[in-house]
């Protein structure tokens, strides 16, 4: 996964940005959905990770393995809070929990300046939060049965990249 971010900065590094600007001053926020979760209870609003979600948490923390994380932010959900923990644990972070309908995208780009920040959301929620980071739509919901798009957003300067990437 290292070529994953060697990657992605690769792209960065390709702007008009010097890398000791995007080293010290850049804000990335990398977005993820939820992984695998159990669909045998179709009542149950707060459902665990299968045992191929619970697999896919622990990938996710391997595949960020080279980046150090300053936050890792989670719904209130058993399903996102198992998909982050695996990354938080290796990183030595809590989990900050959100409402994704309750947040407020100003204050959260204000908190999470010049930081690397994980944000673990849902099909329609972490394309929503994208978004409005982005200032416009341009994400649409993930596709119920894809578990592995990566939306990288880098803020530098009033300038926002951003690109998605799927790991499966």
């Amino acid at each position: 996964m290292k070529y994953l971010f060697l990657f992605a900065f690769a792209i960065l590094s390709s702007t008009t940005f010097s890398q000791e600007k995007i080293a010290s001053e850049a804000s990335t926020y990398y977005f993820i959905r939820h992984a695998e979760k159990d669909r045998t209870d179709k009542t149950n609003k707060n459902p665990h990770l299968t045992e191929i979600g619970k697999k896919r948490a622990v990938s996710w923390s391997k595949i960020f393995s080279n980046i150090k994380f300053d936050a890792i932010y989670s719904t209130d959900y058993n399903r996102t809070k198992e998909t982050a923990q695996p990354t938080a644990t290796k990183n030595g972070l809590e989990l900050t929990i959100y409402h994704p309908y309750k947040l407020d995208t100003k204050t959260f780009l204000n908190d999470t300046e010049n930081k690397t920040v994980l944000i673990v959301g849902h099909s329609n929620t972490t394309p929503m939060f994208v978004n409005s980071i982005l200032g416009f739509k341009k994400y649409e919901d993930i596709d119920d049965g894809n578990n592995g798009n990566l939306y990288i957003i880098t803020v530098l300067d009033d300038k926002i990249l951003d690109q998605v990437l799927t790991i499966n």
